[in-house]
């Protein structure tokens, strides 16, 4: 394979902005790479199924969906945790002004939530803790099928909450005068905010190509931790529409970021499954092994998970 043909999302803590910016695959591994945008999860899976992608970065229950409906697809590596937040007005109060995730959402019993489209992490996510919570009768969830639609529509009041990155949560904060009122870590701890996926063929025909991937993904993982600085600015001159202190901000909200399949990582993931299958999104409970291949990780990632490892602000 001399090309490697790479699935990504527009999410701005996603290491593709990096290695798409600094040339590390073409330069490190001597192959070209072709980039394809994706507006969800949902979207890049029928990218897959026609054979169009080798390798993507996608939330998790997007490849469970697709592994129930006979896609052959498995996440060879981890990146991020807890990439979804719910955002609304400041006169809504906070989890941690209420101290109940129930009583947060009851603020929005007649409200509508927007998310991105049907089976992406975030859509899954605000399902079920409204569930959770007995609301999912009294609060609306809408869908787009393009992620930046979600801020559009919470700037027309077309919806009053908005599920998804924590870009969309910063961008809310900066320009609608609204706030976080579900952490990341209260809306789903662990949560598998993206993995890499490559598909089966890829990973029996070329696993030294995705070794030599994975080696590149965790040393963009930890210059996000390490120096989030100059990863923000490296990031800030490849999508040249955000600039550094926007991209530090995301990186705050949110800083969980490792290439490993930790425990955490793994058991938040399968988590999902009776969710997916409760919500009608899978006909069956998907197991650990047909969701990973942990082996190529395993051997460029051999030290302990990084998740929990604070950003090197200083």
């Amino acid at each position: 394979m001399r090309k490697l043909r790479i699935g990504h999302l527009s999410t701005l803590y996603h290491t593709a902005f990096i290695l798409k910016g600094n040339g590390w695959i073409e330069g490190k591994m001597g192959i070209e790479t072709e980039w394809k945008l994706f507006p969800t999860g949902p979207e890049m899976v029928k990218a897959f199924a026609k054979g169009e992608l080798d390798i993507g970065y996608l939330g998790l229950p997007p490849v469970m969906i697709a592994i129930d409906r006979g896609i052959a697809l498995k996440c060879i590596a981890g990146g991020h945790m807890e990439g979804t937040v719910l955002t609304a007005s400041e006169k809504i109060k906070s989890y941690e002004e209420t101290g109940s995730i129930k009583e947060t959402l009851e603020q929005l019993k007649g409200k509508t939530v927007g998310t991105p489209s049907k089976g992406s992490i975030h859509d899954v996510i605000v399902r079920a803790v409204l569930e959770e919570a007995g609301l999912q009768q009294d609060v609306s969830v809408k869908n787009f099928d393009w992620a930046d639609l979600v801020l559009w529509a919470l700037e027309n009041d077309e919806v009053q909450a908005a599920a998804g990155t924590p870009a969309l949560a910063v961008l809310s904060s900066q320009f609608l005068n609204a706030k976080i009122i579900l952490s990341p870590h209260a809306m789903w701890p662990y949560n598998p905010s993206y993995g890499i996926v490559a598909t089966k063929d890829t990973i029996e025909s070329h696993s030294d190509l995705l070794r030599g991937f994975l080696v590149l993904h965790e040393k963009a993982c930890n210059l996000i931790r390490e120096k989030p600085l100059t990863a923000a600015k490296l990031v800030a001159e490849t999508v040249r529409i955000m600039d550094e202190k926007f991209i530090m901000r995301v990186y705050k909200v949110s800083p969980k970021y490792c290439a490993s399949l930790s425990p955490e990582y793994l058991q938040s993931t399968m988590a999902f499954a009776p969710v997916l299958q409760k919500l009608g999104y899978i006909n069956r409970s998907v197991t650990e092994q047909e969701v990973f291949h942990k082996a190529i990780i395993e051997g460029v990632h051999d030290q302990p998970p990084h998740y929990d490892d604070p950003l090197m602000l200083a």
